[in-house]
């Protein structure tokens, strides 16, 4: 049980760090079109991120999988970019999000993150016989943080458009336009 609060723990952390800031606002970019009434979309597209993170986390640690730790840390904040100029374009536009297309990217974006923290995690195995308790137990902490950090989105979101009444295309726009900027700025020092 050790071994799976240690793991858990880790999973929660890695989201809570700001040194994983990359991973907080491609969260926040991701749920700031919706508001608490489509909490369904939310968990699938989150649910879509957590596959593909774990789908390229394992693959990796058991060393199916290898890519330039640098074009990969590039990759992120392009993910974040990209999620950004989606949420623009879907708000300012009168048709409903494709959310199909979104949850492709999603999943697509997850194995970027996922290949993101592989290095690391490789280094915290070490020579474990089994990785999959780890690996899964690492995944649910991930998963739970994960889950607060849209909870955070949520009241954000929940603070701004029905208690200071601000439109919610304006609002998607304006948290768009901010995580666009610091994913710019992180591109560029990761270039």
């Amino acid at each position: 049980m050790q071994d799976f609060y240690i793991w858990f723990t880790t999973g929660t952390e890695h989201i809570a760090d700001l040194k994983a800031i990359d991973h907080i606002l491609f969260l926040l970019a991701l749920c700031c079109v919706y508001n608490a009434l489509q909490w369904k979309n939310i968990l699938i597209n989150i649910t879509a991120f957590s596959i593909g993170h774990s789908f390229s986390l394992a693959l990796s640690v058991l060393n199916f999988v290898k890519m330039s730790s640098y074009l990969v840390e590039f990759l992120i904040p392009l993910t974040i970019l990209i999620t950004c100029v989606l949420n623009i374009i879907n708000s300012n536009n009168d048709k409903t999000i494709n959310h199909k297309l979104v949850f492709i990217f999603t999943i697509l974006f997850g194995i970027i993150h996922g290949l993101g923290f592989s290095t690391l995690l490789k280094n915290m195995l070490g020579k474990e016989d089994s990785i999959m308790f780890p690996l899964f137990s690492f995944n649910l902490g991930i998963e739970i943080g994960q889950l607060f950090i849209v909870s955070l989105s949520l009241l954000l979101s929940f603070v701004f458009v029905s208690i200071l009444k601000i439109n919610q295309v304006k609002y998607t726009n304006g948290i768009s336009l901010v995580i666009f900027a610091i994913a710019i700025y992180m591109a560029i020092e990761r270039l």
